[in-house]
């Protein structure tokens, strides 16, 4: 989360500062490729990339806070998703997921970071193998940062049926850890 400095970051970006959109970019699209991966999205680096050229089309007219932009990112992702379910219905395509696309190494790689990721694909497994409903609204709280109001607009849904359905997922991720020997998060 950029928080105070986001204001600063999205003027810039709208009056087209390569560096300032790189910024929006660089915090964003990690949680978007996780959500995106997560829901289930058929191509998530084609789906990820369609949703920033609309980011980039549509920067000038957005108004809103850091939340705000948040929401309205996740909201054109899971629109591009729900266009890419109906496109692949018409016409199926078959690919093989493949997961050392999503591993960004960075300059400080070190082993602790390498545990972490491994940490991070186990976590991402155990939410996607969730019912649907509830790994996407534990995603969107969690990864996007959205409030319960903002998922709710997001999904045509009550705040409170995402704040039960956030409930149910992380009791039911809850259990799956204790189920694999996992307390308190030390593994026994």
């Amino acid at each position: 989360m950029l928080g105070a400095d986001f204001d600063g970051v999205l003027t810039a970006a709208r009056r087209g500062d390569e560096r300032a959109f790189g910024r929006l970019w660089r915090d964003v699209q990690p949680g978007l490729l996780r959500y995106l991966q997560v829901i289930g999205a058929a191509s998530v680096d084609d789906v990820a990339s369609e949703v920033w050229l609309d980011v980039a089309r549509r920067l000038p007219t957005f108004g809103g806070d850091e939340t705000a932009f948040r929401g309205w990112l996740f909201t054109m992702a899971r629109r591009r998703v729900i266009d890419s379910w109906r496109r692949t219905a018409r016409r199926p395509i078959y690919t093989v997921p493949d997961p050392h696309l999503y591993e960004q190494p960075g300059p400080d790689y070190t082993a602790e970071g390498a545990a972490e990721r491994i940490t991070t694909e186990r976590a991402l497994a155990l939410i996607a193998s969730l019912p649907p409903e509830q790994a996407e609204v534990i995603m969107l709280r969690v990864v996007a940062g959205l409030g319960a109001k903002e998922v709710a607009e997001l999904l045509g849904k009550s705040p409170g049926a995402v704040r039960v359905a956030a409930h149910r997922g992380l009791r039911r991720l809850a259990a799956l850890l204790v189920e694999q020997g996992v307390e308190g998060g030390v593994t026994q």
